[in-house]
């Protein structure tokens, strides 16, 4: 019987829904498990090779863990609000919400083709209003929280508002904005309610400020610093400029030392762990102010270093800070403006990699040392950020080679306060051997001793204090965009206004066009029937606004990350419309208990979701502040890409190059070294096909005078032909114009581009290719598999070609988990022959020919090795090794002739995580009724492995002859007495008498003479 792979396939893919066999109960006797990966973004390109790879490895383990008897919970969904529906919605005019479920039909009918246990019942979308109802009312109750840090957690509002009306804020020690005024209760009294709601919104965990932003003009949208790559826009590859906008903000910052110290209490990676510190940046050291010369205005630093302040030189401000403009002196403002805009168009991230290039610009004013009140010139430059810290920086040039790299380009002077270093060269930077000198009251101290002194110091004459400093900015929680979670707010005298729990979802307004409106609002500025009516709690035409009943409605939308935070709690109870989800749901699945998914969301969606998690512990609606136990980021799988060596000649002179283009040449890989073709012949025929080409361009009366004119100068080397590297182009082709042998396929890539359509191909007997006289060959390199790479492949076609538990078993057999690791299609051929293999264990051409045959111990060995190993394997997450083990088991017990029913049905449970339809059709073979996911994993026995004899080799003068299988136990002399009884020792003996018998127990047997 042959092994249909697809029928078998379709048919159990069919079972599993009718059955809804992976459905999860939110209350069981048995133990829960909670099996999560990152929900994707449906994009219009569907799933490559590469996506499953997580998903795969989580679905096994989620197999495996309902086999050793728990209640699982694998559930799936999508991460629907998106940039490119967006983008595609402005080209075609297209709503977003139809590209969306277009896309996730083809990602639906993609997933469910490669066989994952996925619970489809608990399916979530973000771009659902049924979903993004809670996305709201979360955004709500942070709206309405604030950050206590004597009680370190989050309160509700009406809490601190009690506070303000019985003793004011003098006493209150919360997470707020800077700028923040001590106010008595009877100031709070006399407060009008638009000042109190403005005084409210400086303590709100989400709350509208003025921030410095990475706005993209080609979007028309903020971006989040993780959405930029190498100064432009991730998406698009668009120029992204720093402006100030008001934004809606989250204030992450409160959370910071909590987001540190919870790290230490789950099982994540460590590199993830290490970013994720990084990103919040924890400093220990001081506040210190310094007064500006001449004005009335301060400047606020926070120093790791305060010991080496009496070596500050110059003082260093972001080009963004609000003083900028305030002191810097006309003699200097033309220089300061061009250097602000400039910098606006480079990213944070950018700038602070940037070590290499120093600039600035001296503003003219001066600020004044706390001890010495020496003046110190004020500097801006864009190695300062305004979203670090304070904006402002004390630069102390012999302890930071950054400042002193800056003072020597700029002429600045370097004070040495270090005893016994010389600083002629570099800075000194090690904190741990820094005796201070040159420096007062702290001269001869070293680094803990001076710091100390230096923070009683500066407390005492009220400019510092000791302070713990963090990297992490509150989040900027605004999008400029149509497609994304409205904002459930209505504005009031210009004060943002809840809108009640009751009368969400505010759903997405419909508009004409998805760009920014005329006038530069967002989007949302384009919808007709956007106002909220207060009294009748419903959204209508805007033209009813009269800001006394009907309100305008906020016009930004959310970002990406905020249908993310909290997607897997409710998981847990997804068509819940009365709350978030039941406490009951909560308290019986508690946490993640493994998340899968890709590292590059370490300091974007997985922050935020911590952020979110203890925020919502805080208020008692979970019971873990952390909401994975176990975080696992898997590899990826990279694309064998194509690449065409593409010349286009041109001639060069001494003064550049000669624009004679026209022809385009492609030349063969083995035609081309080190980027350059590598033969004189070669680049003559380049010459001469180019002659031609120009000939068809030349008129019939000037063209003896023209190549007679071009010979001349190539034979006094006037002129020659550019075949370097600047003037070779290296392009993508299309993997699938390739075939196993690396040969493109010449006419299939002209009508693919076909710009090229006339091109020239040179091969690889450096002849121009006409006919079958030679071949081109591509040069390969492994890269990231991505659509505009060209090297994408597609999963249905491996499915359909090999199967889904050939792709399943191909992807984990590739290698460890969270290593990148090639993909080649040829190599799956392998894991396909094993299915077949597996297939004939339990079949023949008369049909299936299992047996109720007792096993043989040699059968018994076979499958509980397999069955250690295997669970081994999967408990550690080395699902590579688990596919070699079943090659080893099913070639074994192909030897041994097995077809006992008492070894096979449980080979086949070990088998079905990695492979479920095979597993499924061949247990259902077997005359089991119920899915073989029910099945309890088989229990491994030891004794099966246990050796009770040893096959000897029985050696002659050295040479082994025959072997012989004798009991572990037998002693030595009864080896020596069954070996020489043996009829084979006599056939070697011929009658003699040996000379000496060696036995070494367990190992040989050695007869001499």
């Amino acid at each position: 019987m042959k092994y249909n792979f697809n029928d078998i396939e379709a048919k159990w893919q069919k079972y599993w829904a009718e059955n809804q066999t992976f459905k999860a109960e939110n209350h069981s006797e048995k133990p829960k498990y909670y099996v999560l990966d990152m929900f994707p973004y449906p994009s219009g390109a569907g799933l490559h090779v590469g996506h499953p790879l997580g998903y795969i490895a989580s679905d096994i383990y989620a197999r495996y863990k309902r086999h050793k008897g728990f209640n699982v919970l694998h559930p799936q969904g999508y991460d629907s609000f998106g940039l490119p529906a967006e983008q595609y919605a402005i080209q075609t005019g297209q709503h977003p919400a139809i590209t969306t479920e277009q896309n996730i039909k083809t990602y639906r009918r993609q997933l469910d083709q490669i066989g994952f246990s996925f619970d489809w019942s608990r399916e979530v979308r973000t771009s659902d209003p049924k979903y993004y109802k809670w996305t709201q009312w979360i955004f709500i109750q942070l709206f309405n929280s604030w950050y206590n840090n004597e009680a370190n957690k989050a309160e509700d509002i009406s809490e601190l508002v009690k506070i303000f009306e019985a003793e004011g804020n003098a006493n209150v020690n919360a997470a707020c904005d800077d700028n923040v005024e001590i106010f008595t209760a009877e100031a709070w009294a006399n407060f009008s309610e638009v000042e109190q709601q403005e005084i409210l919104l400086k303590y709100r965990l989400t709350y509208l400020a003025e921030t410095e932003v990475n706005w993209c003009p080609a979007l028309g949208t903020v971006l989040a610093n993780d959405e930029i790559v190498n100064g432009v826009s991730e998406r698009g590859g668009h120029p992204v400029v720093r402006k100030k906008m008001t934004q809606w903000s989250m204030r992450i910052s409160a959370y910071a030392e909590r987001l540190l110290q919870g790290l230490e209490t789950i099982d994540w990676t460590d590199s993830l762990k290490e970013s994720q510190r990084n990103w919040i940046g924890k400093s220990v050291g001081a506040s210190v102010v310094f007064n500006v010369k001449d004005y009335n205005a301060k400047i606020e630093v926070f120093t790791t270093r305060p010991d080496t302040i009496f070596g500050v030189s110059f003082m260093t401000l972001a080009p963004e800070h609000d003083l900028v403009s305030q002191i810097t002196t006309a003699e200097q403002k033309e220089a300061v403006e061009a250097y602000i805009e400039a910098t606006a168009k480079r990213s944070e991230r950018d700038r602070m990699a940037d070590v290499k290039n120093i600039s600035g610009v001296f503003t003219g004013a001066y600020a004044e040392h706390p001890f010495t009140k020496e003046p110190i010139p004020i500097w801006i430059g864009d190695y300062v950020l305004a979203s670090y810290g304070t904006g402002a920086v004390m630069a102390v040039p012999c302890g930071d080679q950054r400042d002193y790299d800056f003072a020597r380009h700029f002429d600045i002077s370097i004070p040495n306060i270090f005893e016994c270093v010389d600083i002629s060269e570099e800075a000194f930077a090690d904190k741990e051997k820094t005796i201070i000198a040159n420096s007062d009251f702290i001269n001869g101290m070293n680094y803990k001793k001076a710091t100390k002194r230096v923070i009683y110091e500066l407390e005492q004459i009220g400019q510092g204090k000791g302070k713990i400093n963090y990297r992490l900015r509150d989040a900027v929680f605004s999008r400029q965009r149509y497609w994304g979670e409205p904002f459930p707010v209505y504005y009031k005298d210009g004060m943002p206004q809840m809108i009640a729990d009751e009368h969400l979802p505010i759903t997405l307004p419909e508009v004409e066009k998805y760009l920014p409106t005329e006038t530069g609002e967002p989007p949302l500025g384009n919808a007709t029937v956007w106002a909220w009516h207060s009294i009748e709690n419903r959204v209508v035409s805007n033209e009813l606004i009269d800001n006394e009943t009907v309100f305008p409605l906020e016009l930004n939308t959310m970002p990406g990350w905020a249908g993310s935070s909290q997607y897997f709690n409710r998981y847990m109870d997804p068509h819940n419309d009365e709350v978030i989800f039941s406490k009951e749901a909560i308290d019986y699945w508690q946490q993640v208990d493994l998340y899968i998914g890709g590292s590059e969301h370490a300091t974007g969606h997985l922050l935020y979701s911590r952020f979110w998690q203890k925020f919502m512990f805080d208020k008692g609606y979970v019971g873990h502040d952390e909401f994975a136990k176990k975080l696992i980021n898997q590899g990826m799988i990279l694309g064998t890409s194509a690449f065409v060596f593409r010349v286009a000649p041109t001639f060069k002179d001494d003064k550049g190059i000669v624009p004679l283009g026209g022809a385009v040449f492609f030349i063969s890989k083995n035609q081309v070294k080190e980027d350059k073709i590598q033969n004189e012949e070669l680049t003559n025929l380049v010459i001469r096909k180019w002659d031609e080409f120009v000939l068809s361009l030349v008129p019939e009366g000037e063209k003896y005078e023209y190549f007679k004119s071009l010979s001349d100068r190539l034979n006094h080397g006037e002129i020659w032909i550019d075949t370097s590297i600047n003037n070779m182009q290296i392009i993508h082709a299309d993997v699938s114009f390739v075939n196993s042998s690396d040969e493109l396929d010449i006419v299939a890539f002209k009508e693919w581009r076909g710009e090229y359509k006339n091109a020239v191909f040179i091969g690889e007997k450096g002849e121009i290719i006409d006919t079958d006289n030679d071949k081109y060959i591509v040069k390969r390199d492994v890269e990231k598999m991505s659509k505009s790479k060209f090297n994408v492949v597609n999963p249905d076609n491996i499915c359909e070609q090999y199967g889904a538990d050939s792709l399943r078993l191909y992807e984990m057999f590739l290698g460890p988990l969270e290593q990148y690791k090639p993909w080649n299609t040829a190599g799956i051929t392998g894991v396909h022959s094993f299915l077949k293999k597996l297939w004939k264990l339990f079949y023949n051409d008369n049909g299936l020919k299992i047996t109720d045959a007792e096993p043989t111990k040699d059968n018994l060995k076979t499958l509980h090795k397999t069955i250690k190993k295997v669970e081994e394997d999967i408990e550690n997450f080395s699902f590579n090794t688990s596919v070699s083990t079943f090659m080893i088991a099913v070639n074994e017990l192909t030897a041994q002739k097995c077809t006992s029913k008492a070894i096979l049905e449980p080979l086949l449970i070990l088998i079905s995580p990695y492979a479920p339809h095979i597993a499924e059709e061949l247990w259902n073979a077997l005359g089991n009724e119920d899915s073989i996911s029910t099945a309890a994993f088989p229990v491994f026995d030891e004794k099966h492995l246990v050796e009770s004899s040893k096959n000897y080799p029985i050696s002659f003068n050295g040479k082994m002859r025959f072997t012989m299988e004798l009991p572990l136990d037998m002693s030595k002399d009864d080896i020596e007495k069954a070996v020489l009884a043996n009829e084979k020792t006599q056939e070697q003996l011929q009658g003699r008498t040996p000379k000496k018998v060696i036995v070494v127990p367990g190992k040989i047997v050695n007869i001499v003479g």
